[in-house]
Formats: C-alpha cells, structure tokens, sequence
C-alpha cells in the first residue's frame, strides 16, 4: 500500500472519498481507517506501527490532533486535511499547521481530500518515474 488515509470520524469520509478519487485515478494502493487520536489513540498508534504505507493522510475537525498525532509516531511523510465542524474549520486548520518543532505535518486546504491525495501522489513519484510522467500528463491537460 502507498497511503494511508485515517479519519478522526465517519463524518470526515466525504473529505477522505475525494482523496481516494484523486489517488485511483492514478492508480495509487490506498486503505481508509478510522482511529481517532481522542477516542482510540492506542488503536491509532497500532495501525500506523503496522501500517506499510509509504505516505500517511490523517483527516480530522475540531482540534485536529490526528495527523499530528500520525507524525508522532513515525518518520513517515504525514498530510492533515482540516475540516469545517466548527468555526468555519479555522480551528482545525490551525491545529494541523501549529505543530511543535520535530513534528512536522503537511497540511492543506480545509476540506481539500483532493489535495492532500495530490501532494502525496508528488511524493511518491520522487521514486516513481511511471507515476511522475502520469502527474505531469495530467496537469499540461488542464
């Protein structure tokens, strides 16, 4: 598997199933899991120890401790998608971006699934020469 996405909640999967679009549409293995940092951080802290994933995207609202809480725990590129729950998601933006030094976490637009997939199909493709020729195919088609 490539990435793997986690979700603080069911209610973030509309976030994640754009992520997941954008990531088949360039073939890209992914899984979703939802694990919160709150409710089930031992649950979390197990999936991403085990998980073969090579980029993680932790999907969250609110105060937003999931994709930080991924960075905690591996060396791993990590990606937060803030979501609008409350105040307009500025809350959850700001918890994903306001990280302490050593714990760094990529963090794009709130509620932007899309990409956060983008992002982490660019990481892939350092290694990936097949993958890169397909993102830039797709961008000088637009």
């Amino acid at each position: 598997m490539d990435v793997h996405i986690f979700l603080g909640s069911s209610t973030d999967m509309p976030v994640a199933e754009k992520a997941a679009a954008a990531l088949k549409e360039f073939s890209v293995s992914h899984k979703i899991d939802i694990a919160s940092a709150h409710r089930n951080p031992q649950l979390l802290e197990k999936l991403v120890k085990e998980s073969d994933a090579k980029v993680f995207i932790g999907i969250a609202g609110l105060s937003a401790a999931l994709p930080g809480t991924i960075a905690s725990k591996t060396i791993k590129p990590v990606i937060g998608v803030p979501v609008n729950v409350k105040l307009e998601g500025l809350d959850a933006l700001l918890s994903t971006m306001q990280l302490p030094s050593g714990i760094p976490v990529a963090t794009v637009g709130i509620d932007n699934g899309k990409n956060a997939a983008l992002l982490a199909i660019e990481i892939l493709a350092l290694e990936n020469k097949a993958l890169a020729q397909k993102l830039q195919d797709a961008r000088q088609k637009k």
